[in-house]
């Protein structure tokens, strides 16, 4: 089906700059084609010209731009597009009303209620993708044999496609529905999509809604059930959204292109990209699979070309363009594409820190060398080295677009920056000298230098998430590099990665392409499932297998394909009974056998990934299927017959240059690819240029041209740079990022390797390197702390640290977050100091776990095998860390790790020292007074009091005398629980990305009064301290500042359980207005960020029903900005439990700011089954029966700045993160 004998086949990927073709001709030459998407003065379409010149050029023949093509000559084309990507970015797609159950409008706002950046006080997050919604009366719930309410028989049961029995409790009202549609249309919508609940497993509703929209005259319904058949309803509306908005607009630009072409192409073999890397016709080419189409190709791409080349050793695909870099990995199946901006990024020198991005310079104005008054960028660092030749490059640039690259505007910027540097750390690092010690001057190239190695490690971190996340090794991989930009760093990015080969395609310039002739044509079909794997359950497994399979075999065979051609891939999404950790497992590599269903052994499939993944296997547990997917291939994919010729003779430089490597200019020979042949080697240092990229061979490295014509670079080790312990900006930059990726590793190992809830699925933990130990203080917080030791040494070097949520330790509640304790032993286990590995043994920790049973109305804990697992997991996180720590001592040294310790514990203090100064200098140029202060208090009336004293050389003394006493109850916060709201509202403060260490408190004195609530006694109680009384304490700091106004106070814990089960959630709430944006309504603030559970998934687990779960209109304060809106969630009980509810802010408001309004409290309802309504209070643990309900509406943000009564509160155009 690839061959096309005597015509013309076409792969191209539309990028959103450049629009790349691959062609191969009637006699077997291949042919590459680079231009701009988008030169409306010179072309419509750019695939379509692209096809035309090749056409044109090789031919012979003249075929007019204004014409469409003829077909005639053309086999094939392929093509991979950013349409629906740029649709996103930009919010062009259709305009979209999305259908929902009610009470869930605002479902997909919320999401998962977790910001992206713990430290931004404007909380920016992707818009949703709908401009109206329409609550659908409709209602249906799983079916629990244990469920007891007291309701009459539900309207009807039914069996979902899982095998899974459901009530209808309330049939869809198509009457309304249709009269909601109707309204939506007349206001121009004519795309919609539906979202219900439990749709995944049986779609009767919304198929009933599609009938009636297309009857109305939608042009565009997309069903949930249908583009992404699986449990979760947020990730499901998420891309049914995406489908409904991004679809109409992909069919138009289909038929755009179509109308290109004689006869609309209908004799030709169009194929597109989907985003899993398989081909699928053009007329079912769709929103929802399309928005990673272009850089899917280049996965493909490398996947073929060097997994295979490498004899199948993984791969990573390291992709960088002009903008930004993807990265990705390829061991036998495509795995996710993660993106990190840097090679577009801005260079910045801030508090003596050299900064690579995230902000970008864009295509325009693009770096200084663009010669459009551009900034410094990551490309001028490189051009400012001799690493790009200007005249290798077109002469696009300049106001005309008809100059070359300038280097003299690169060079004056950075002669700029580099005179900026060396005041600054003459300044600065004089204090830190020793007598005699002298500083020398860096020059020019030492700071582009220093930017570039800075950036290169910024580069390695996403690409050890990529792998050790999954619990590879970094090291056993292939660099597979492609992209223009990205033969610049592959040595070194390798290098420092430790690993040994790179690859570069041919066409790496134009892979993405390329990868599209290689591809395979693929039908997938999904459906749920919730069998067991068991052998109960096979022949039930193979059924529905054996029918998915012949779908895809009969669609695939109608395309053209023979059986011969047709691969068929079965995956079944695996998870262990009770948990949410689901993996999409294959057989490969595992036949079936007398224990598995026919498709193969799924189960030591699973359980070695499983082991892999996360270091342990939960043996007592049954392996549930949650989904079963089929994947049909049709082998279609090309091979390029174009090798190069051996030669005899050495390799010749076409020139001679100079290059920057590390401290020293060094002689770089210039390599034209296109005269290499297959038995050449080059040394390096030397530079291979190509039309599409420039790749640099570093010093100690090796290049070799294989028999297909591809470079393949052995990486040497290079030379160690020895480096003091004196202090280098650039050093302490890298080292930054090397201690924040270990913390980041540790992290990774303890999410893979835990088991509970809290800590796998809510992320409720954290990670430290350090180098004093601190203590914990949240009692249901486990710190594990581990030492580092080097040889001959008795004294530990550094500390790593994890800190995990534990479900349960104990105490007089379910969770061990009880709402009424009074004293520290009701609130689980306590320890002081507990040595949790003694001779590499893991101590039995049971009876200290289960201590707090002997104190009355206390139990010991309640879940502890899941303690011991995570607690074990903790262990294997600490581990790692010290491994890491280790490592990076052997490579520089002990006392040199140590001494960049200090530095960046320094440059955290100096960062602050800058925020402070720049307040006092604004503050005294406001009024003389230099002291500022704030109050504030909790619900029972308790004030936190503060008032700080700051002075014009960058300290400030935080004082709050004043401050209540002790409370008989739980909002007492240690004094590490205020320096950690205090720490985090510095780093806020300074609005630039350190890394959050003890430094920050360096310029600060603290005064606490012993005895108050932020200072209490030993054996206090102190459960809500740190998720109440820490959020209290950073309102006041930041009212003090005047920084922002409050957000909800409150992290809303909610717990519910029985002697079966247990659960526990914190609820979002309303974020505070600035000075120059809106509170994000619906989301976690400050001091928490945990996520929330599914609403399919809690119903499916728990014996709840959730009624509601919305926004809370009119919470949020009203002012210039209006303060986030809290949320409502109405949580209706099957069975008997014991609820919890541990909140703050239900009768104190949210201030606001600057003549802002308040946010409303919140309030916490009971609703039972006789009719009463109670209101629960703040704090408060009650037994509730079937059938009661619980309603939690959580406070709203307060405003900023007044406003005109007229005016609810200013709207700002909302800002789009990239995805």
């Amino acid at each position: 089906m690839a061959e096309t004998k005597g015509k013309f086949d076409f792969a191209i990927d539309r990028g959103g700059t450049f629009t790349d073709v691959f062609a191969r001709l009637p006699d077997g030459r291949e042919k590459v084609l680079k231009l701009l998407s988008h030169d409306s003065q010179n072309y419509r379409d750019a695939p379509t010209e692209g096809i035309r010149r090749v056409l044109e050029e090789e031919t012979g023949e003249s075929f007019a731009r204004d014409q469409p093509l003829d077909t005639s000559q053309i086999g094939w084309i392929r093509m991979g597009t950013t349409v629906a990507t740029n649709a996103l970015l930009e919010r062009q797609g259709e305009r979209t009303a999305l259908l929902v159950t009610r009470g869930f409008r605002d479902l997909l706002h919320i999401g998962t209620q977790a910001r992206p950046a713990l430290f931004d006080l404007e909380v920016c997050m992707p818009e949703v993708l709908y401009e109206e919604v329409i609550e659908v009366e409709e209602r249906v719930i799983l079916r629990q044999d244990s469920c007891q309410l007291p309701r009459n028989e539900p309207e009807r049961i039914v069996k979902g496609s899982t095998g899974e029995s459901l009530e209808v409790w309330q049939e869809l009202d198509l009457q309304r529905v249709e009269q909601d549609l109707r309204r939506v249309q007349s206001k121009g919508i004519s795309s919609i999509a539906v979202l219900l609940l439990h749709s995944y497993t049986w779609a009767a509703h919304e198929k009933a809604v599609v009938s009636l929209a297309k009857r109305l005259g939608f042009t565009q319904v997309s069903l949930s059930s249908e583009v992404m058949p699986m449990v979760r309803a947020v990730p499901r509306g998420y891309t049914v959204c995406a489908d409904a908005y991004l679809t109409p607009k992909i069919h138009l630009y289909l038929t755009e292109f179509s109308e290109g072409f004689k006869g609309g192409l209908k004799d030709v073999d169009v194929l597109f990209m989907q985003s899993d890397g398989g081909l699928t016709p053009m007329e079912q080419f769709c929103g929802s699979r399309a928005v990673l189409s272009g850089p899917a190709g280049g996965v493909v791409g490398y996947a073929v070309t060097c997994y295979g080349f490498m004899e199948k050793k993984p791969v990573i695909g390291f992709d960088m363009g002009g903008t930004s870099t993807d990265v990705s990995r390829y061991a036998g199946q495509y795995e996710h594409v993660f993106e990190a901006t840097i090679s577009g990024s801005r260079l910045f020198f801030r508090s003596g820190m050299f900064v690579v991005g995230p902000e970008s310079a864009g295509a325009h104005p693009g770096p200084a060398c663009y010669r459009k008054g551009g900034p410094l960028t990551f490309t001028d660092a490189n051009l400012a080295l001799g690493r790009l030749l200007p005249s290798f490059f077109p002469k696009i640039f300049g106001p005309g677009e008809n100059e070359p690259l300038s280097t003299e505007e690169t060079m004056k910027h950075f002669r700029t920056l580099t005179i900026e540097i060396n005041q600054y750390l003459s300044t600065n690092q004089s204090s830190s000298s020793s007598a005699g010690e002298h500083h020398s001057e860096m020059s020019v190239e030492d700071v582009a230098m220093g930017f570039i190695n800075v950036a290169n490690e910024a580069m390695c971190r996403p690409i050890r998430a990529l792998t050790q996340a999954k619990g590879h090794d970094t090291s056993e991989h292939v660099l597979a590099c492609f992209g223009g930009a990205g033969g610049q760093h592959a040595c070194a990015i390798a290098r420092a990665l430790g690993m040994k080969t790179v690859f570069i395609h041919k066409y790496s310039g134009v892979l993405s392409a390329y990868g599209l002739a290689l591809a395979d044509v693929v039908e997938e079909v999904q459906e749920p499932c919730s069998l067991k794997y068991e052998a109960g359950s096979f022949s039930d497994l193979d059924s529905r297998i054996k029918q998915l399979s012949q779908r895809c075999d009969q669609i695939l065979c109608k395309r053209g394909f023979s059986s011969s051609q047709i691969n068929i891939e079965v995956f079944l999404h695996l998870r262990y009974e009770g948990t949410d950790c689901a993996l999409m497992i294959t057989a490969a590599g595992h036949p079936s056998n007398a224990h598995s269903c026919m498709s193969g052994d799924f189960r030591t499939a699973f359980t070695k990934r499983y082991l892999k993944e996360f270091g342990f296997t939960i043996t007592d547990r049954p392996i549930m299927v949650d989904d079963i997917r089929v994947r049909g291939s049709g082998k279609s994919g090309i091979r390029s017959k174009v090798q190069p010729k051996a030669e005899q003779k050495s390799p010749s430089p076409i020139k001679m240059t100079q290059c920057y490597f590390e401290d020293r200019y060094l002689d770089t020979s210039v390599y034209l690819w296109e005269n290499l042949s297959c038995d050449h080697s080059i040394q390096g240092p030397a530079i291979i240029i190509d039309k599409n990229s420039t790749i640099l061979v570093e010093p100690a490295c090796v290049a070799h041209l294989t028999e297909d014509g591809d470079v393949c670079i052995d990486v040497g080790t290079g030379t160690q740079c020895v480096l003091g312990t004196e202090l280098n900006a650039i050093q302490l930059s890298i080292f930054s990022h090397r201690f924040m990726s270990i913390a980041e590793q540790m992290g990774r190992v303890l999410q893979r390797t835990s088991i509970s809830t809290n800590i796998k699925e809510r992320l409720d933990f954290s990670c430290a390197v350090f180098g004093l130990y601190s203590s914990s203080a949240h009692i249901p917080y486990l710190l594990c702390v581990m030492q580092v030791f080097r040889d001959g040494m008795r004294v530990p070097v550094f500390f790593v640290a994890s800190r995990g949520h534990h479900a349960d330790i104990g105490g007089i509640t379910p969770g061990s977050m009880p709402p009424h304790s009074t004293c520290l032993q009701q609130e689980g286990a306590v320890f002081t100091s507990f040595k949790l590995i003694d001779g590499g043994f893991f101590v039995s920790v049971t009876e200290a776990l289960m201590t707090p049973a002997q104190y009355p109305g206390c139990s010991g804990t309640r879940n502890l095998r899941d303690n011991l697992s995570d607690l074990r997991a903790q262990v294997a996180a600490n581990q790692r860390g010290c491994q890491l720590v280790g490592e990076l001592i052997a490579s520089y040294g002990l006392e040199v790790v140590q001494a960049y310790m200090g530095y960046i514990q320094s440059n955290a203090e100096l960062a602050v020292r800058d925020m402070l100064k720049d307040f006092a200098r604004r503050r005294r140029q406001e009024t003389s007074s230099l002291e500022v202060e704030a109050e504030d208090q909790m619900d029972d009336g308790t004030r936190i009091r503060l008032k700080v004293q700051i002075d014009e050389q960058g300290s400030a003394v935080f004082d709050f005398t004043g401050t209540g006493t002790e409370v008989w109850g739980n909002c007492n916060a240690p004094r590490a629980i205020t320096l950690s709201a205090l720490i985090y509202c510095l780093r806020c403060m300074v609005g630039q990305d350190i890394p959050l260490n003890q430094g920050c408190l360096a310029p600060v004195k603290v005064i606490i009064p012993p005895g108050s609530i932020l200072q209490p006694s030993q054996n206090a109680a102190v459960v809500g301290g740190n998720v109440l009384t820490s959020q209290r304490v950073v309102d006041v700091i930041f009212k003090a500042f005047q920084v922002c106004a409050a957000s909800q106070g409150c992290m809303n814990n909610i717990s519910f359980g029985s002697e079966k089960s247990g659960y526990y959630e914190t609820v979002a709430g309303g974020a505070g207005a600035g000075p120059t944006w809106n509170g994000r309504s619906g989301v976690h603030t400050h001091m928490t960020n945990t996520r929330i559970t599914d609403p399919e998934i809690l119903e499916s687990r728990y014996p709840v029903i959730l009624e509601q779960f919305s926004l809370l209109p009119g919470s949020g304060g009203a002012g210039l900005y209006r303060g986030g809106d809290g949320v409502i969630r109405k949580l209706r009980f099957r069975s008997p439990v014991v609820l919890s509810v541990l909140t703050e802010r239900r009768s104190t408001q949210p201030y606001g700011l600057h003549g802002g309004k308040n946010g409303a409290p919140g309030l916490n309802l009971l609703h039972k089954t006789d009719g009463r309504v109670l209101n629960l209070g703040a704090k408060n643990t009650i037994s509730l029966d079937p059938g009661d309900m619980f309603s939690l509406f959580t406070p709203g943000g307060g405003g900023y700045g007044s406003v005109d009564k007229q005016d609810g509160g200013h709207q700002l155009p909302s800002k789009r993160r990239c995805l």
